[in-house]
């Protein structure tokens, strides 16, 4: 078996004069969760739809579960689109059953297998109820365990926490854990950071269809500035003249005569440099905690300057999506 569930090498594809995705290349190890992240417009959908050979790329090469073509392994990969879609009429236990048949189950295998997976995230009592009389929330639940009822080896979900309330986008972190667990792969695609920064063993970033990064957050907070959080009553003029930092601003209102301030230091600087010159400047702190960056940060910085989706060339872009 190969040590890869994935890997993208130099995939590009063109659609006439546009790009959508440019000379990407990546590898997903067995087991991990891999994080596909990068704004509306990316190439995030687009590569996804390479990688199970719904399109066809412009160039490059695509190996998944050690094939050249997802068709030929389609049973061992779950996949859930961004469109979201489940017939109307059909009951929830149903939907779950009828994709697993299509996925290999026999018939008794993907009806008793629907009735435990409902069983096991509290949703029997919702196993005769018609898809259409469902939430969103709860339509979007049985729709994922359609998509993992035939206990594939690798999961892809496209933007799976879209349109899910707290309570629901929790619900999927822990059965996202609970795949990983199981020793499955799981690859997702999303814009929020809050869920990559909790989920992720690794993670990509890929705007205007370039890789921008590609490794874990450890690796990505050391390629970016480092941030302080400090309690002095010395000038936010002095902070800014002290060795590496980029920028200091008031952190919250002012307490008697201190001021909380967050500062910026540059990857290259020092804190414990920093500190030491603070002090050598008759400078007090009587607070001083070191932050790395978050992912949010890390992603505004290497994907801010994506496209306005409103220009020609973004609609472009989205359409290919």
């Amino acid at each position: 078996m190969p040590e890869n569930s994935v890997s993208i090498k130099h995939v590009t594809k063109r659609y006439g004069q546009f790009t959508a995705v440019d000379d990407l290349s990546f590898d997903v190890a067995k087991g991990e969760i891999y994080g596909f992240l990068g704004p509306n417009g990316a190439g995030k959908t687009t590569t996804l739809r390479m990688m199970l050979d719904i399109i066809q790329p412009t160039s490059g090469a695509v190996s998944i579960l050690g094939s050249d073509s997802a068709i030929a392994v389609r049973r061992r990969i779950g996949y859930l689109p961004e469109e979201r879609g489940l017939y109307r009429k059909m009951k929830a236990a149903d939907s779950i059953a009828y994709f697993a048949q299509l996925r290999g189950l026999s018939r008794a295998r993907a009806k008793s297998r629907a009735y435990e997976l409902l069983e096991q995230f509290g949703l029997e009592k919702f196993a005769k109820s018609k898809n259409e009389a469902m939430s969103k929330g709860m339509a979007q639940k049985v729709q994922l365990l359609s998509t993992i009822a035939h206990e594939p080896e690798l999961l892809i979900l496209d933007e799976p926490f879209s349109g899910l309330d707290p309570i629901n986008q929790q619900t999927l972190e822990d059965l996202i854990r609970e795949q990983r667990r199981s020793g499955r792969t799981i690859i997702f695609s999303t814009h929020v950071m809050q869920h990559a920064e909790r989920l992720c063993d690794r993670f990509l970033i890929i705007a205007d269809g370039k890789k921008r990064f590609e490794g874990t957050l450890t690796q990505a907070r050391e390629k970016f500035t480092r941030r302080i959080h400090v309690r002095t009553g010395a000038p936010i003029s002095a902070l800014k003249n002290l060795p590496g930092v980029l920028a200091a601003r008031a952190d919250e209102m002012a307490r008697g005569a201190e001021t909380a301030y967050e500062l910026e230091l540059t990857k290259e600087a020092d804190p414990q440099e920093f500190l030491r010159a603070a002090v050598n400047t008759g400078i007090d702190f009587s607070r001083y905690e070191q932050a790395g960056a978050t992912l949010h940060d890390i992603f505004v910085a290497l994907a801010g300057d994506a496209p306005d989706l409103n220009d020609k060339s973004a609609l472009v872009r989205e359409a290919a999506e």
